[in-house]
């Protein structure tokens, strides 16, 4: 089959189709950016760009940056703030919303794919509460990169277009610059959503949100029981998505359900972390007192939002339906698990042996405080016979008896695999990243952004677009954390 020519659209040109702001006035407030004063381009994603098929060059256009800057809309825009509620850290709050960011319309592109753009930072909304309505110069990097990264993992995410910054002042833990992103995503529907109109008592708006939500990302489901299929498919997605971030060591950091995503997309990008010294019970956000968010409690968590998730639904699915589709979300997210893990390992038939192989080597790597990604990474030149990356493989382990132990099992294991040595080391490469983005990395690019050097967020942009990749001109991003990045923290203003 030949490929389609390329679709390349100026801005002017997009194709914007804008479904959720037809949905009416009570979803949403109809809301004008605030312009950010002097702004400059601090970033700009060529791939994102490609999904809604904006012409390469258009960066460079006053245009662009009035747009990123939220000081001009596009013809076809129709910006809106969206209203919605969730449970945060375990408590309802009534209600919630676009607080800092701004709807501006739905893109179609060429192959039929709804790409919703949004500006964060965009400014004041009725739903920003005692906010500003402001972002700053350090969020919006960390967004800007983490959700490419996560992208280039194979995982489900919203995705970054651009940055514009400013040296308008904002006040957060300390003074800095304000700053504003254009994401995008298929959908930023979330739980919340509809937690927010169930409590309201209005089950019409419950049910208008669901076809909404059904018409523009499920079309595929239909029928009598098609809310039904929706959930269901929610509690997939979301148990796949919780079995992704484990495997590669993502820690969210607020798993609100305003910050879940209906679509099973890694949404709102706050005070993250990707694991490096491996530790079940990691807390990235140090306003998590109680670490109701910590990494090993993520799956249970993203049960939870889907029980909260299906108590809004009940006026649309008996809660006996409810409860029988929720009760196959701890299945899902083991055998999701199981299947990425046991890609890490090279192993390519299942065992009933594997959950526990699994469990020992992250045992063993928790004692030790092994590093996550590298000692994963380092499983590539270990196998039946190969002997020669065993010392690299168990250097940080200090039970050496025990990891040697677990070494045996491991390959008496891949000796009942019919895969050979060669076509196992190109598996486990290409799922164990040698580069993530480590908060010290992330630190570097923001405080060069913070004296105006845009650089290394360009450099860590297009080393993360390819993180299973050796690149070894810059074999230095893979090392070991310094000792000053453990004085680093984030919290919710992150």
């Amino acid at each position: 089959m030949i490929a389609p020519d390329r679709i390349d659209l100026v801005l002017e040109d997009l194709r914007f189709d804008n479904r959720f702001a037809r949905l009416g006035e009570g979803y949403f407030e109809r809301r004008s950016p605030t312009p950010l004063p002097d702004p400059r381009l601090v970033a700009f994603n060529p791939d994102a760009a490609a999904l809604i098929e904006l012409r390469p060059g258009e960066e460079s256009r006053p245009a662009f940056l009035a747009l990123a800057a939220g000081n001009a809309i596009v013809r076809g825009m129709e910006p809106v703030a969206a209203i919605y509620a969730g449970h945060q850290f375990g408590g309802f709050s009534a209600q919630l919303g676009d607080g800092r960011a701004i709807l501006l319309g739905d893109v179609i592109n060429a192959r039929g794919e709804r790409w919703e753009l949004q500006l964060k930072g965009g400014g004041l909304t009725a739903f920003s509460r005692f906010g500003d309505g402001r972002a700053v110069l350090r969020s919006t990097i960390r967004e800007y990169l983490a959700s490419e990264a996560i992208a280039a993992l194979g995982i489900p995410t919203t995705r970054a277009l651009s940055i514009a910054g400013s040296d308008e002042p904002v006040a957060r833990e300390r003074l800095e610059t304000a700053a504003v992103l254009i994401r995008m995503a298929p959908t930023f529907v979330r739980f919340g959503s509809f937690e927010y109109f169930h409590y309201q008592r209005r089950p019409e708006m419950v049910r208008e949100l669901a076809q909404y939500v059904l018409e523009t990302s499920f079309p595929m489901l239909t029928g009598e029981d098609r809310f039904a299929q929706l959930f269901a498919h929610v509690v997939r997605d979301t148990a796949t998505l919780m079995a992704a971030w484990q495997s590669v060591g993502f820690a969210h950091g607020v798993m609100n359900t305003d910050n879940f995503s209906i679509a099973g997309l890694t949404l709102d990008y706050g005070p993250y972390g990707f694991l490096e010294a491996y530790d079940p019970g990691f807390v990235c956000n140090h306003s998590d007192d109680g670490g109701r968010y910590a990494f090993d409690r993520q799956p249970s968590i993203g049960r939870w939002n889907c029980l909260a998730l299906a108590n809004a639904l009940t006026t649309l699915v008996e809660r006996d339906e409810l409860s029988a589709i929720l009760s196959t979300y701890d299945e899902i997210y083991r055998t999701a698990y199981l299947a990425r893990m046991r890609a890490k390992l090279g192993l390519a038939i299942e065992s009933d042996s594997d959950a526990a192989l699994i469990e020992d080597i992250l045992a063993l790597m928790a004692a030790a405080r092994a590093d996550m990604t590298r000692t994963f990474r380092a499983f590539g030149n270990v196998d039946v016979l190969a002997t020669a990356g065993d010392d690299a493989f168990v250097a940080p382990f200090n039970d050496r008896d025990g990891i040697y132990a677990w070494l045996n099992r491991y390959r008496l294991r891949l000796a009942s695999e019919a895969t050979t040595a060669d076509e196992r080391r190109a598996q486990k490469n290409a799922t164990n990243p040698k580069y993530i983005l480590r908060n010290y990395l992330a630190q570097n690019a923001i405080e060069r952004a913070e004296r105006g050097d845009f650089t290394e967020i360009a450099i860590l942009h297009d080393l993360l677009r390819r993180p299973f990749d050796e690149q070894p001109e810059r074999e230095a991003y893979a090392a070991l954390p310094p000792d000053w990045a453990a004085t680093l923290s984030v919290s919710c203003s992150s």
